[in-house]
């Protein structure tokens, strides 16, 4: 297995994607996902010219922060606990999994006291599967009403996963309703609000993802090969 490789070879199909859709392929964004591996696997993928890596998991992502040196940049992109916020306050770029009122005021007041602002994406469960985090679809303007309250977090965009299948495909209707949303809350004017990241699109699907508007796909297996 080469990481290399496997950079390259996605890199080329977000590529196709993209045009395939008419979209410029410089708009979409591959993060990473780095979780459960080694730091060593982060140092080859950035050598490789790999940059922005998403992690699930804080205490992991706190172990990492302090042996990868290198200039990379850091996504939390799983289920986020708000006792667990104060650990990463200032070392992340990017929170893709912000699903409730109580964690995002949590990560306002964190990154307040260093007197920073750190952008997020709200998490929808656009399918609404029990066993996914994510606010409903419903709910999902409201919430972002709300965090645009709190000084010291942005919105600037919509997360989901969509239900596995074994046929990209069948995701593709999941997708296009997350971009649906992203446009109706765009089109509710909210003051500083911006819905300009679709994170979305994993190892399997994120062709059909890419073509229905996706900014960040999330990308491990396929880079790092299995767990």
């Amino acid at each position: 297995m080469s990481v290399s490789r496997n950079l390259s070879n996605i890199r080329l199909r977000i590529r196709a994607a993209a045009e395939s859709a008419g979209r410029d392929p410089d708009a979409v964004r591959l993060v990473a996902v780095s979780k459960t591996r080694p730091a060593s696997d982060i140092i080859e993928a950035f050598h490789a010219g790999q940059t922005v890596f998403g992690e699930n998991y804080i205490q992991e992502l706190t172990t990492k922060l302090d042996q990868v040196h290198e200039p990379v940049e850091w996504h939390v992109i799983g289920h986020l606990q708000s006792n667990k916020v104060k650990y990463i306050a200032g070392r992340v770029a990017l929170i893709h999994s912000v699903d409730r009122l109580s964690l995002a005021e949590e990560i306002s007041r964190q990154w307040g006291r260093l007197e920073l602002v750190c952008p997020v994406l709200v998490q929808v469960n656009i399918s609404g599967e029990s066993t996914k985090s994510g606010t409903t679809g419903e709910e999902a303007l409201q919430l972002v009403r709300d965090c645009a309250l709190l000084p010291n977090i942005r919105v600037r965009g919509l997360m989901t996963m969509p239900p596995f299948f074994d046929d990209p495909e069948a995701a593709r209707p999941f997708f296009a309703g997350l971009r649906r949303l992203a446009s109706a809350i765009e089109a509710a004017g909210i003051a500083g609000v911006e819905m300009r990241e679709l994170s979305m699109g994993m190892s399997g699907d994120f062709e059909a993802a890419i073509q229905e508007g996706a900014t960040l796909v999330r990308v491990g297996t396929a880079i790092f090969g299995e767990r």
